[in-house]
């Protein structure tokens, strides 16, 4: 256990790790927080919060079991079999649509696919009528989707023309289509802003990822119209925060039916698919410079006042206990992890250790600016937790094994690479990386 801390970059790595810690206890205090706040609410909570908290721990303790364990096995035999991790990932995606699809049709329902609110994303698992904690396949499915696509970018030919980036864009876009059927819009969402990034900085032509980018915005207004009802009204809530733009829509009948696919009426929307976003506002401007103090405040004492504040919304519970000091400290620390993920690919020539470093990098940074972003209203509620510090068993595990996988890479000796391995386009091995 102790080789984890032996090895290159020790000083960067370290604070690595130090900063992932202090995100996860600020994450669990404030879930603390909620379970026992200063001024016990006087209603009934509809939330257990002392079973999140405890629960947290318990999450906590085995993400730390997969942060030591992703350490003990080098990190190039991953890539060898990420095509196997990333098809079982399908293949788990793959149950749960079948369950969802034999429970809607013939009312049959298919073990371990656990709904919730009309959603399939979720294993649920059991020892002798012991429930086990649930297990969201999505979460699992973006690392190994990061290394899959890395794996298969490591040489210049599979992306050096627009025919190559077809290999590319599928091992994206079956995961993305899966996933956003469960329905899961937030993480499938997520996907692609991986590819393009990971593309970049292979070394993709910019023409190249121009022109599909542009492709893709001309095909976006058709998926609009497949999107649920709730899914539209989510996305449009930039734009219905404002009351002059609601008055319009509510007006407008046929606007109406474009943002949210049916009669809009602001009252309704206010009590209903905009009252987190309302309430998470009102929870961090009341929360000031300073904030109201640890388990303190209205947002903390009724559960009621502010939905999912140990999830989803958990910035806007922090940022109303500790205030504007308090956010830019957790920004801070996530601006730590980022520099330190950069100086450990800076520092390793093997190509698939850059990308698989740059491809969490870039699953942290999405993550936490479209979760600060929908919390103030900046970005559509898409459902994406905030990394280290939200609740959940699989997404702080993933997280884990993310940081793991950093650490991993720091700590190993660059790869040399012969030759006869690379295209033959790239005789000088790295040309293509930028960084």
């Amino acid at each position: 256990m102790l080789s984890v801390f032996k090895g290159r970059l020790l000083g960067v790595r370290i604070c690595l790790l130090v900063s992932v810690l202090i995100l996860v206890l600020i994450g669990i205090a404030t879930i603390y927080a909620e379970a026992y706040p200063a001024e016990p609410s006087p209603i009934s909570d509809t939330r257990d919060y002392i079973s999140c908290y405890k629960k947290q721990w318990v999450f906590f303790g085995v993400a730390l079991l997969g942060y030591f364990g992703i350490n003990c096995i080098n990190y190039r035999r991953l890539g060898a079999v990420s095509y196997w991790l990333y098809g079982f990932a399908l293949v788990m995606l793959l149950y749960l649509l079948a369950g969802k699809f034999l429970a809607a049709k013939l009312g049959i329902g298919l073990p371990f696919a656990h709904q919730s609110h009309g959603a399939y994303r979720w294993i649920k698992l059991g020892v002798r009528g012991v429930s086990l904690p649930l297990i969201q396949p999505s979460e699992f499915c973006k690392l190994v989707y990061i290394l899959a696509l890395a794996w298969y970018l490591r040489f210049k030919s599979n992306y050096e023309s627009i025919k190559t980036l077809i290999g590319p864009f599928a091992l994206t876009l079956l995961p993305v289509a899966l996933i956003l059927l469960e329905p899961d819009l937030g993480t499938s969402l997520l996907l692609m802003p991986i590819l393009f990034i990971l593309l970049f900085v292979a070394g993709a032509k910019i023409q190249h990822l121009t022109l599909i980018l542009v492709m893709g915005l001309m095909v976006s207004p058709l998926l609009w119209f497949k999107l649920h009802d709730y899914q539209r009204s989510r996305i449009s809530s930039v734009l219905l925060q404002n009351d002059a733009f609601c008055e319009k829509v509510e007006n407008t009948p046929w606007l109406s039916k474009l943002l949210v696919g049916k009669t809009f009426h602001a009252r309704a929307w206010k009590q209903g698919d905009g009252f987190n976003l309302i309430r998470s506002k009102l929870a961090i401007a009341s929360g000031g410079g300073t904030g109201q103090g640890f388990r303190k405040g209205p947002f903390i004492k009724y559960d009621s006042f502010l939905p999912e504040k140990e999830n989803d919304f958990i910035i806007a519970a922090i940022a109303h206990q500790w205030g504007f000091l308090g956010c830019l400290v957790v920004i801070g620390l996530y601006g730590i992890i980022f520099l330190c993920g950069l100086a450990i690919a800076r520092n390793n020539t093997d190509p698939f250790a850059r990308l698989v470093v740059i491809g969490i990098l870039t699953m942290f940074s999405v993550q936490v600016f479209e979760n600060i972003s929908m919390s103030v209203g900046l970005m559509p509620i898409t459902g994406l937790t905030l990394p280290l510090i939200s609740y959940g068993g699989s997404s702080l595990l993933v997280n884990f094994l993310a940081i793991g996988l950093l650490n991993n890479i720091g700590r190993t000796r660059p790869f040399s690479v012969a030759n006869k391995l690379l295209s033959e386009n790239d005789r000088d091995g790295w040309n293509g990386i930028r960084i």
